[in-house]
């Protein structure tokens, strides 16, 4: 495991190639793992395992360390995986993978050889960070996890995406622990294309989507608020190029509290992409660090209104390295300082 990863655990011994347990009394989760930056889309891609390794120079600078219990990540059983992606299509990114090709033939997917393995470590690991929660171990988490997930659909991967780990994560909630309402809030620049269609007619599933627009996948419209028996339970809010934390402080104010006085959501998801902020080179949006702060604020108070403050979060975008890592600290802190204070009902 990497030196920046054993940084944050100061006092605790940590051996290679495991996560080390958190100090006592520590409220909030944490995955990372050096196997998520075995996933490699190329030289050049964006997405690349940089990114995991500004995050964790960020986390190790902070002041977080003896704030997180590590989470030790797990590979997602293939019934999981089902749970949200076809049969086939899981066939096929294994096969593709262990073919040596580099591009998913659903799409613009790159993959590698490790690509298979890592995403299912991806996905699961955002799993045991929901039985973390679950438990009562921590009381929200962060997964700093790779590949993404948000653009893959029950059968197709698209953008950076092979499997949906946020989708997983909510048909998990629902079949293994039983939980029969859950919020999604997805703040990525691109909106979750893959999350909608996997979940679209799901009434246990409340889907709310901040995204640019017009930008890729060119989803995301007002007019989608789902199918069939999940009519009624999305809130796409498209943004225009420029528009910040302004724009969207009304969004959460006047559609999703008060949606959520209906729902009442039981836990609550992140789809924590970080392109949105104004450094980052493939969007237009205009977020700050202190933003994303503001953002995490906003969906702590549902959670602490609702469902005992409890959160996972899962990374998504975010390709500015130093604009990653401060907002991920910025994020996490959040996390912290809501989860170290009891919940008044």
């Amino acid at each position: 495991m990497d030196a920046l990863l054993c940084s944050l655990t100061a006092g605790l011994v940590c051996a290679p190639g495991t996560a080390a347990a958190g100090p006592v009394g520590a409220r909030i989760g944490y995955v990372w793992d050096d196997r998520f930056k075995k996933h490699d889309p190329g030289e050049g891609h964006p997405e690349s395992a940089e990114r995991l390794d500004a995050i964790s120079r960020a986390v190790a600078a902070s002041s977080l360390q003896q704030r997180l219990t590590l989470i030790p990540p797990r590979r997602c059983e293939e019934r999981w995986l089902m749970a949200a992606h076809a049969a086939d299509y899981l066939q096929l990114v294994k096969a593709t993978a262990s073919s040596g090709q580099t591009v998913l033939p659903t799409g613009d997917t790159k993959v590698s050889s490790a690509s298979f393995d890592t995403a299912r470590l991806a996905a699961g690991s955002v799993l045991a960070a929901c039985d973390a929660v679950i438990s009562g171990q921590v009381r929200s988490a962060f997964c700093a996890v790779r590949p993404p997930g948000h653009h893959a659909t029950t059968n197709r991967g698209m953008g950076f995406c092979l499997f949906n780990n946020v989708a997983i994560a909510a048909r998990y909630l629902r079949l293994q622990h039983g939980i029969q309402r859950i919020l999604i809030v997805d703040w990525d620049v691109h909106h979750g294309n893959g999350t909608y269609d996997i979940l679209k007619q799901d009434p246990h599933v409340f889907q709310f989507h901040l995204h640019q627009s017009p930008l890729y996948p060119g989803t995301g419209r007002v007019e989608e608020q789902g199918e069939g028996s999940g009519t009624g339970f999305t809130i796409n809010n498209p943004l225009p190029a420029g528009a910040g934390i302004k724009e969207m402080l009304p969004l959460f104010q006047k559609k999703l509290w008060p949606a959520m006085e209906s729902f009442r959501p039981q836990f609550i998801l992140i789809s924590a992409g970080f392109d949105a902020h104004q450094a980052d080179p493939v969007g237009g949006l205009k977020l700050t660090t202190a933003d994303y702060a503001r953002l995490t604020e906003l969906v702590c108070d549902l959670a602490e209104r609702h469902c005992a403050g409890r959160i996972v979060s899962a990374l998504e975008g975010g390709y500015n390295l130093t604009a990653l890592g401060d907002s991920v600290v910025a994020h996490l802190q959040v996390l912290a300082d809501r989860a170290e204070k009891p919940v008044l009902k």
